[in-house]
């Protein structure tokens, strides 16, 4: 394996390491303080893809991706699918936020803790769900132009 190659592959754990202790960190408040909130697997998308696909906006060189032009491919098509969930999830959680109330997943705590535990669930879930939403535009436009930059010019 050529150095430049182990040093990638290096720096690409490194990120999945760093990505899954800010997830832990971000979601642990609210799991250990939620009976049953229903939007963890949409609140871990959402931080996933925001802090993936802006890392491979904005380090695309250090990255597993700068010499695969089929997955650059692969991941622009993923992305109209990803909108769209992103999207219904965000709709899913204000509507649930409108209707029934964020304050009822966290009944069991004292009216202090549940006020702040509501905000931070809140902020939380809309910054990473908005996040993602902008990455997931973004990412695409950065994709076709890698893709162009490698073709026509031999760079990244």
């Amino acid at each position: 394996m050529k150095k430049d190659t182990s040093l990638i592959l290096r720096l690409e754990l490194i990120w999945w390491v760093i990505t899954a202790i800010l997830l832990v960190a971000l979601i642990y408040p609210i799991y250990s303080n939620s009976q049953n909130f229903p939007f963890f697997t949409a609140n871990t998308v959402f931080i996933l893809v925001f802090i993936t696909l802006t890392r491979h906006i904005f380090l695309l060189k250090h990255t597993l991706l700068r010499h695969l032009q089929w997955a650059k491919v692969a991941l622009l098509v993923l992305c109209i699918p990803l909108f769209i969930y992103i999207i219904r999830e965000l709709h899913t959680f204000e509507t649930f936020a409108d209707e029934i109330g964020i304050q009822s997943l966290f009944v069991q705590l004292p009216e202090k803790s549940q006020s702040r535990m509501v905000e931070y669930t809140k902020a939380e879930f809309l910054f990473f769900g908005i996040g993602s939403l902008i990455s997931v535009v973004i990412f695409p436009f950065r994709m076709l132009i890698s893709f162009w930059r490698t073709h026509n010019l031999g760079t990244t």
